[in-house]
């Protein structure tokens, strides 16, 4: 029954969402003005607070609309749905301001508009978390199921439906296969929905049973079988979606660009290559190192001091290293190590006990209180609060001969910590475990990732029992 009345479930989400934006209004007027917590000079009416209260909620509900946030995406995670909230209330309320500006409303509080923007965010990313929650809850006990027809049950097909089975809570269930070439799984995969008929029964298929989106898992070579796939399915009204099969070649998020009027599947969505994106992080950047160093000056103090006491020699180390787009630079640490010759720093990897090690820069190298002078870096625009950490030229070039996909790390800035970092994987560990959660960074940045990654590092600690 949901499954045919989409229409009615968008109409009660958008309701839903003007609901709560009035009741979030009530809330924050009653907050500023009457719970007596705030000041509560008041020279506006309710009723003119009410208009422009309804006016904003009104928005943010055709903002949504035209924003396609009120179709179906139950492909999509949380976090898509909480950042296309911050993005809609947010044009919302800049053309609140905007409105504000051309009637010359200047005596609505501002206090009070902050606080109902930000209750808005907070209450519907509340709500919708809490409905997509109950949804999902719904799909795994079998209701509002989706159903999809698979064409192709080669290594392509069963792959989709095996991964299929892990994700109930997407509430998609399989009707079965259609191939050419096989009547029959093999033994092993016996336990999968049966081949129900050859490619020429497609169209039959549709027609007598309920069939939303047809899967196409064929392989290259039947690739002139498309057109006539895509043709009968959209005759019976029914979606189709194409699995490419090499898609074990490409990343988690593929996406396709347009080159010269011609379709192209980019086989590395990077987020950081918008724009929007780049700005966002550099301001976060500039703002948290600032932060971050006039917090941290003591400590910085305490650094330089036990330095110049206990080895004589420079108190700042810096070391090259390879980073955004290939380039080297120079990052900074405080020095933790005797003297010793620029081949042998750049060549040499640290080893437990070793000699070259001074007893105070043990410390810090435990502490990570050596890693602080990166926050120059960052101030610089080197390096990125978060991202992959960069290494030294010297064993790039031998990592990139021997671990696959090594140097995509070098397509963003790289960073004082990172998700491998917050994982536990530093110092002498694993570099291909490395990398495989570089990727995964690189593929799904979002601010709010990084603001995981951040209080990640904070909770489990700064101390390093691989720090050598």
């Amino acid at each position: 029954m949901l499954r045919q009345n989409q229409r009615l479930l968008t109409q009660l989400y958008m309701l839903a969402d003007l609901f709560v934006a009035l009741l979030v209004f009530l809330g924050a007027y009653w907050l500023k003005f009457e719970s007596g917590w705030l000041q509560n000079v008041k020279s506006v009416p309710f009723t003119a607070y009410l208009l422009w209260g309804t006016i904003y909620s009104l928005a943010v509900v055709l903002i949504g609309f035209y924003l396609q946030f009120y179709s179906p995406k139950r492909r999509k995670h949380f976090s898509y749905d909480f950042l296309r909230i911050i993005q809609i209330q947010s044009l919302s309320f800049l053309g609140l301001i905007g409105l504000f500006y051309f009637t010359s409303e200047s005596n609505i509080s501002r206090q009070f508009l902050a606080i109902f923007f930000v209750s808005n965010i907070l209450a519907i990313a509340l709500y919708r978390y809490w409905v997509k929650n109950l949804l999902a809850s719904f799909r795994r006990r079998g209701y509002n199921k989706r159903f999809v027809l698979i064409v192709g049950a080669g290594s392509v097909g069963r792959s989709f439906y095996e991964n299929l089975q892990q994700h109930p809570e997407l509430g998609y269930e399989a009707v079965g296969f259609l191939d050419d070439y096989l009547a029959v799984h093999p033994e092993e995969y016996r336990h999968m929905k049966p081949i129900i008929g050859r490619l020429d029964d497609l169209k039959e298929r549709l027609e007598k049973g309920i069939v939303d989106e047809v899967i196409v898992a064929l392989p290259l070579d039947a690739h002139r079988k498309y057109a006539q796939i895509i043709e009968t399915s959209e005759r019976s009204g029914v979606k189709t979606l194409i699995i490419p099969d090499f898609f074990d070649l490409l990343p988690a998020k593929p996406y396709f660009d347009n080159f010269a009027g011609i379709p192209l599947i980019n086989v590395r969505d990077v987020p950081l290559d918008e724009l929007s994106n780049r700005i966002l992080k550099r301001w976060f950047d500039v703002a948290f190192s600032l932060a971050a160093i006039v917090l941290t000056s003591p400590l910085m103090l305490m650094a330089v001091i036990g330095i110049k006491l206990t080895s004589p020699g420079p108190v700042i180390f810096k070391q090259e290293r390879m980073g955004f787009n290939r380039k080297s630079f120079y990052m900074y640490k405080f020095r933790s190590m005797h003297l010793s010759s620029d081949k042998v720093a750049d060549t040499s990897w640290t080893v437990e006990k070793d000699p070259r090690r001074t007893r105070f820069g043990s410390f810090l190298r435990k502490t990570s209180l050596d890693e602080l002078p990166q926050f120059f870096n960052v101030l610089m625009g080197h390096m990125s609060v978060v991202g992959p950490r960069p290494e030294r030229p010297y064993f790039v070039h031998q990592f990139k001969n021997h671990v696959p996909k090594y140097m995509i790390k070098h397509q963003i800035k790289p960073g004082i910590t990172g998700w491998a970092q917050a994982n536990g994987l530093r110092g002498d560990t694993s570099i291909q475990d490395r990398i495989m959660l570089d990727l995964f960074y690189i593929e799904n940045w979002t601010f709010i990732f990084d603001l995981k990654i951040i209080g990640k590092t904070i909770v489990k600690g700064l101390m390093n029992r691989n720090a050598y």
